[in-house]
């Protein structure tokens, strides 16, 4: 990524450990033998690899944080960044797969969180939803550190987040004052359907649907209430899908309209709770192809409050600041690079708008 002059927080970096089993030092004695999937996504790789070509070399793909730093607080001029590591897919064993959770979250500490000479890297909690009780422990171990600033989760879910079973987690994560980051998940463990109705037979069939899972998990937590409780929680989309967020609201508003009285708890238009609990990472496949068609296009929904800039680093779709930015108004891109991402994480960078 060639260097931006202006302030910017990256709020979507996936760091990889340097490779597969390097995981197993983290875990407590009974599980290190334990069969653990790989960190791909083995069934849906991407045509040419998952991670950028100029990525492969010495180091695995994300894996060093000297390089990342380099090209990121280097090459690319980002002022911040927010590291959210995948997990290994979702496991049967709920106790295991909520070790690696715990285990992730130790070595991003270890590693990337503790003895970054930048001070320029954020983390993520990681947790594993389908065990609620260890989540919120995991949550309560970590949430007093400083650089800790989200709780993560996949996207992949047995349930739409909004289910009762989930919300002791969203619960944690609001009294602490933690996002909770939704991103697709890597591994593969007991996967489940990336379509609402099945399976993809190819990556773009996958790439094009499994994010739009996130207006699943999205309307659920307007109806069953979970934004209305918990006044101070907000999800991060991380994997855009943004794009169909106007007409997907539209509908889901027509339908409360109608049928208030099974929703007493819905005091508003579900899109109504979108600013203040809903914001979404930026993706290179969303937006109109006509960077002059931006402006308008962010405007529907109020998409400049909700979107922040995520590169998606090291993943093979990393898109530059300028790229997430083009055809927007000098507001709008303040909004998108900084500005949300600032008051969302409690990060302060320099304005580049007067």
């Amino acid at each position: 990524m060639s260097r931006f002059a202006a302030a910017c927080i990256d709020t979507n970096v996936q760091p990889h450990f340097r490779h597969n089993a390097e995981i197993r030092r983290y875990l407590p004695a009974a599980h290190q033998l334990r069969s653990i999937p790989d960190v791909e996504q083995q069934w849906y790789q991407a045509p040419g690899g998952d991670y950028r070509p100029d990525l492969y070399g010495k180091h695995y793909p994300g894996s060093d944080p000297e390089t990342v730093s380099r090209h990121l607080f280097g090459d690319a001029g980002v002022d911040y960044a927010i590291l959210n590591p995948l997990t290994r897919g979702n496991i049967a064993d709920y106790l295991l797969n909520s070790c690696i959770c715990a285990a992730i979250n130790d070595w991003l500490l270890d590693r990337w969180l503790d003895p970054d000479p930048t001070n320029r890297f954020r983390g993520t909690i990681r947790v594993n939803p389908e065990d609620p009780k260890g989540a919120v422990a995991e949550i309560e171990r970590l949430a007093g550190h400083p650089k800790l600033v989200q709780v993560g989760v996949p996207m992949q879910s047995r349930e739409p987040y909004g289910k009762p079973v989930f919300e002791p987690i969203w619960e944690a994560a609001a009294a602490h004052g933690l996002p909770v980051a939704v991103h697709i998940n890597g591994g593969n463990g007991v996967d489940y359907p990336p379509t609402f109705a099945g399976h993809a037979h190819t990556y773009p069939g996958y790439a094009a649907f499994m994010p739009l899972n996130y207006f699943v998990h999205l309307a659920t937590l307007i109806v069953e209430g979970v934004f209305a409780r918990h006044p101070g929680l907000t999800f991060v989309f991380a994997d855009g899908g943004y794009d169909i967020l106007t007409p997907l609201m539209w509908r889901l508003d027509t339908f409360w309209l109608s049928m208030r009285d099974q929703t007493p708890w819905v005091e508003r238009y579900p899109s109504e709770y979108l600013p203040a609990h809903v914001r979404f990472c930026s993706s290179a496949f969303d937006g109109p192809v006509d960077a002059g068609q931006m402006q308008r296009w962010m405007d529907f929904s109020d998409k400049a409050d909700l979107v922040m800039y995520g590169s998606s680093y090291p993943q093979w779709s990393t898109s530059p600041p300028a790229m997430a930015v083009a055809g927007l108004d000098a507001l709008q891109r303040e909004k998108v690079l900084w500005r949300n991402a600032g008051e969302l994480y409690g990060l302060t960078v320099e304005s580049s708008v007067p």
